[in-house]
């Protein structure tokens, strides 16, 4: 019998270290157990989660053409980090509805022109949202958001005021600086939106900010629409995009209620004249509360609006127009460097409706007779439409189509890109051809205007873009004095060609250019 040693203690000292270490190692034990225990918990959680975040974009898209499975979480935040519009193009051909999934976010988009028309006149199913941070940055209750009777008596009771001295004067002062500039050719898109900005505000709002509130102004848009990302981080935090826009709109208001109070004011007297858009709507709301006409227009324009709802009205129409017309701006200058023979055919049209009078005043009749360079204008946004798509939000299941519903508190998305690239409507769609807007030669009408359906440059539905002719003749009163007051040079670089998103588009490169003076005609 093999022999046994028993180990006993040799005193209560070492009883307690035994039982020290007991207790020791069993804590030690199930220290290890639990810590085990919740990491597989968490991990089972994890991997849980991620699976129903596919099963449930997999639910959504359904049949619609798109990426298969969408990457964890983020899914395709990357692109629209850097979006390119190479690859929006390679979205909108997949097929007339397609969906993406980005940070959660389910997005279906529009883009034949039947998809895109629907989802811009079904304001029963979706309404206009921007981008998930465009409430945060404009607020909630502004123009841009609202839906039903509300926006539709504002619409009825705006007109947008056109002062054509006034543009023109800034646009003279800013080809003034370009020509004198030295240097040889150089970025000119942030300049051509100051012009335009500049233009806005002189027919938004006058008189009634100094040229420091209009620099201030200009510089704080600018922040609001680097914040209006398709992606951005969600939380207004200081130091981000969308913390600093809502702090420029702040300022940005408070310029804007001050205009509105003092206009009032200066209204009030019966002999004052209108400067302004802003004159003219308080005006009309002084008129019609005189009178004594039971109108729909005139009960609605009486109704004294607070000068922070008109504040709200003009921020929305900056916003409108600062980067829209901006990039129509640059590219009509672009395609016309580009197009020498388009860029003769506007200054011989120029020459003739002002008489060889470069100093000659314009007026609205002068722009009305400029058929050549309204043709210009309108192809320019045909080739490199300003805005290619408008974000709206899914207030109820969606049946956009026969066999697809979008589900509610999704994004849908009309894109513009297809229907103003469709052949069928404008044959050679990627050539800019200004020509394909006049009549033939026999007087018909020609193929691109029989079908306004296509146009979509404007958008479509209940928030049309209400501005629509007032930026065609801003863009055409601008390319048509510098067209005989100036030369430009394009200096091409490879990104002239490439597209940035920044709200609107605009080339890569930012427009290189050099201007010199044009000798007045014989």
């Amino acid at each position: 019998m093999a022999s046994q040693t028993i180990v006993r203690p040799t005193s209560l000292v070492d009883l307690s270290s035994m039982r020290t270490w007991g207790l020791e190692g069993l804590t030690k034990a199930k220290f290890t157990f639990d810590t085990k225990t919740t990491t597989a918990t968490i991990l089972t959680l994890v991997i849980s989660l991620l699976l129903l975040e596919q099963l449930v974009y997999r639910t959504k898209k359904a049949h619609l053409p798109g990426a298969k499975w969408t990457i964890p979480v983020i899914g395709k935040f990357a692109d629209s980090l850097n979006p390119t519009l190479a690859n929006y193009k390679a979205q909108w051909n997949s097929g007339p509805l397609s969906a993406v999934s980005v940070f959660n976010i389910f997005i279906v988009i529009g883009s034949s022109n039947e998809m895109a028309r629907k989802i811009l006149n079904s304001p029963n199913h979706a309404e206009p949202c921007l981008v998930a941070s465009a409430k945060k940055v404009l607020s909630p209750d502004n123009w841009v958001f609202l839906h039903g009777k509300v926006h539709a008596d504002y619409r009825k009771a705006l007109n947008v005021f056109v002062y054509l001295p006034i543009q023109e004067r800034i646009y003279r002062s800013y080809f003034g600086k370009w020509m004198s500039d030295p240097s040889p050719a150089k970025p000119y898109m942030m300049e051509m939106r100051d012009l335009n900005m500049d233009t806005s505000l002189a027919v938004f709002i006058g008189p009634y900010v100094t040229d420091a509130q209009r620099d201030e102004i200009n510089k704080k848009y600018w922040l609001i629409t680097v914040a209006l990302e398709l992606v951005n981080f969600p939380f207004a935090w200081p130091g981000t995009k969308i913390y600093n826009a809502i702090q420029a709109r702040k300022t940005c208001m408070k310029y804007l209620e001050s205009a509105s109070a003092q206009s009032k004011i200066r209204m009030a007297d019966p002999n004052a004249e209108s400067e302004c858009l802003l004159d003219e709507w308080v005006k009309a709301m002084i008129q019609a509360r005189k009178a004594q006409d039971d109108g729909e227009t005139t009960k609605l324009l009486s109704r004294e609006y607070s000068d922070r709802e008109i504040a709200m009205v003009l921020l929305s129409f900056l916003f409108a127009s600062q980067d829209a017309m901006s990039s129509a701006i640059v590219y009509a200058f672009q395609l016309t460097a580009d197009h020498p023979e388009v860029l003769a055919k506007i200054r011989e049209e120029q020459y003739r409706i002002r008489g060889n009078d470069l100093d000659r005043p314009l007026t609205l009749d002068m722009v009305d007779d400029m058929v050549y360079t309204r043709a210009v204008v309108k192809e320019a946004m045909r080739f490199r439409p300003p805005v290619i798509m408008v974000p709206y939000e899914t207030t109820k299941a969606f049946p956009v189509s026969p066999d697809y519903t979008v589900p509610k508190g999704s994004m849908i998305i009309p894109a513009f890109w297809n229907s103003l690239h469709d052949e069928t409507c404008y044959p050679e769609p990627d050539v800019f051809k200004p020509e394909r807007w006049l009549p033939n030669e026999d007087g018909s009408e020609p193929l691109a205007e029989s079908k306004p359906q296509n146009y979509l440059v404007w958008g479509s539905g209940p928030h049309k873009c209400i501005g629509g002719q007032y930026a065609s003749m801003h863009v055409t009163a601008t390319l048509g004095t510098a067209s005989v007051l100036m030369n430009w040079e394009h200096e091409v670089t490879p990104d002239s060609e490439e597209v940035k998103v920044i709200a609107a588009i605009f080339p890569k490169d930012e427009l290189r250019l050099k201007f010199s003076p044009r000798a007045p005609p014989a």
